[in-house]
């Protein structure tokens, strides 16, 4: 197995974008960059997509760094203004086509848009105190590298962080996850106000990311179970607890990989990143590298990985229940929307907004979002196209997710402004891939936003099933490399394991959800006054 090399500093190549707003300092620029379009430093209280996560108010141009986030290219940015902004994001809306089925991809469903911001939310976690964060605002010496390693799962551990935990499974060194309830259905912990108790309160965003992570919950408390019927699944001095955090980890590690990034990416990027022909993985990573600590790099996590936002429907059907259509409104389009403009206090049964307690009837149904049996199961929804499409719901986001800035596109094109990314064509040159045409890009001939680019990119070359050549090799560059790095993983520590759980040697996330036994059965429908006030209607 090949970790990541370490690549010498060699000549750059000019970018094709490098007269573009020219000429203007490095000063400039990062002036620019850091305090235009009023988005400034620590303004938005939001905890989904208005906050900026700690590390990102500073980040150096150059690839020599030292801290949490990174640059994998040292190339000229591309700055664009708040006009061009607003032309290229008025493209990027699914508009009136946003119900057309042929938009939908055949190859991803609808749930691994959201495996895809919990992985987001675990690779970006950061555990640290208040204390180091009021010393070290931007992340340049203490910092967690990122890792496929569940801390928004089980925090610092049942001793550190014993909230997360249910006190009376604490016997012999086991330790289960604690399980809260709406007074029907299961639901994540929470304290008395309905504020989550969780690792990361980012995975309480949306009902989807919350069913998932409570699908984790029970997916840990289920192989807590085995490894008490089974002592001999312990290595070493391990703990009981110790035991099953391992088997998850890389249970979950194993889907990351070869589930979704696979789908993600596509078999041929993935067969040229990772070889696996003769049993023993080998890493071909040619653009993601570090001199001490693995890092974020930026053109992954503020363009590249940004691309399941394209992938969100702007409706879905949660359960039999909830997004049923109604016979009394037979032309109303099928399903709830995904969000409205308006905050869930205002309108707790109208979108799938989080950061409040699951209302009744509201477990979902994972047959209608991955290719498991249950209920709901003839009602599979897919994710849409990997395209620079984006779903309506996705220009105004209710402001506890949104913050001052409700425009998902808006924010992301500033957000890539603000923290001086190259176009996409200067990256695509950089990494000596095919560059899109002008026509392609439909652009006029201007330089496009890296994050523009990665899902154009992908509806070019791929027809939006998956990522394209530089949107794939980006991502699968960082996911394996921040997993061979990672001291825990099955990848490092043993490279030849398998999974066990499932059947055979292989496991996907439909598995695990099995394994897990949350989201399976069908959610009855509320009957008479014990249905209680909260009882959704069909939508």
């Amino acid at each position: 197995m090949t970790l990541a090399p370490q690549r010498p500093e060699s000549p750059q190549p000019a970018s094709p974008d490098a007269g573009h707003n020219a000429p203007r300092t490095v000063e400039q620029l990062t002036s620019a960059g850091t305090s235009a379009h009023g988005l400034g430093y620590g303004r938005r209280p939001a905890r989904g997509h208005g906050h900026d996560v700690r590390g990102l108010q500073y980040l150096p141009l150059s690839t020599l760094h030292e801290g949490r986030f990174g640059r994998l290219f040292r190339l000229p940015p591309y700055v664009p203004s708040d006009a061009e902004i607003r032309e290229v994001a008025d493209l990027m809306e699914e508009g009136a086509s946003g119900g057309d089925p042929t938009m939908n991809n055949p190859r991803i469903p609808a749930g691994y848009t959201y495996l895809g911001q919990f992985i987001d939310h675990d690779l970006t976690f950061d555990p640290v105190s208040s204390l180091t964060r009021q010393n070290d605002p931007d992340a340049l010496t203490n910092f967690r590298s990122p890792r496929f390693d569940l801390d928004c799962l089980y925090g610092r551990g049942p001793a550190d962080d014993p909230f997360l935990y249910d006190q009376d499974s604490q016997v012999a060194g086991a330790a289960k996850m604690l399980i809260g309830n709406n007074g029907l259905d299961d639901d994540l912990p929470r304290n008395v106000q309905g504020v989550a108790l969780l690792g990361d309160p980012r995975n309480d965003e949306n009902t989807f990311v919350g069913q998932l992570q409570l699908t984790m919950l029970k997916f840990h408390n289920a192989v807590m179970d085995r490894v008490l019927d089974d002592p001999h699944l312990a290595r070493g001095s391990e703990t009981p607890f110790e035991t099953a955090q391992r088997i998850v980890r890389w249970h979950y590690q194993w889907v990351v990989v070869h589930d979704f990034l696979r789908r993600t990416i596509g078999d041929a990027t993935f067969g040229r990143l990772l070889d696996e022909s003769d049993g023993v993985p080998r890493l071909s990573l040619q653009h993601f590298s570090w001199r001490h600590a693995p890092y974020m790099p930026v053109e992954f996590s503020v363009a590249a990985y940004r691309f399941g936002h394209s992938q969100v429907r702007g409706r879905y059907r949660l359960n039999t229940v909830v997004g049923a259509p109604d016979p009394q409104a037979q032309d109303a389009p099928p399903g709830l929307p995904t969000f409205t403009a308006q905050s869930v206090t205002a309108d707790p049964l109208g979108h799938f907004g989080g950061f409040r307690p699951l209302p009744r009837f509201w477990t979902i149904e994972w047959a209608r979002f991955f290719e498991v049996e249950g209920a709901g199961s003839d009602g599979l929804q897919l994710s849409r196209h990997i395209d620079t499409r984006l779903a309506n719901p996705l220009k105004a986001l209710p402001p506890e997710i949104a913050g001052d800035v409700p425009s998902l596109t808006f924010r992301n094109l500033v957000r890539g402004a603000r923290l001086l990314l190259p176009s996409g064509q200067a990256v695509a040159a950089r990494m000596g891939l095919t560059r899109l045409t002008e026509e392609e890009l439909g652009l006029g001939g201007r330089p496009a936003p890296l994050w523009y680019y990665v899902l154009r990119e992908a509806s070019v070359q791929a027809g939006g099933e998956h990522l394209g050549e530089v949107g794939g090799t980006i991502v699968g560059e960082v996911f394996l490399g921040l997993l061979a790095a990672d001291p825990s993983s099955w990848l490092r520590n043993e490279p030849t394991w398998r999974p066990f759980l499932g059947e055979g040697d292989d496991f996907d996330m439909p598995a695990l959800l099995r394994f897990a036994g949350h989201g399976l059965g069908p959610t009855p429908a509320p009957r008479g006054p014990a249905a209680g006030d909260d009882a959704p209607a069909p939508a």
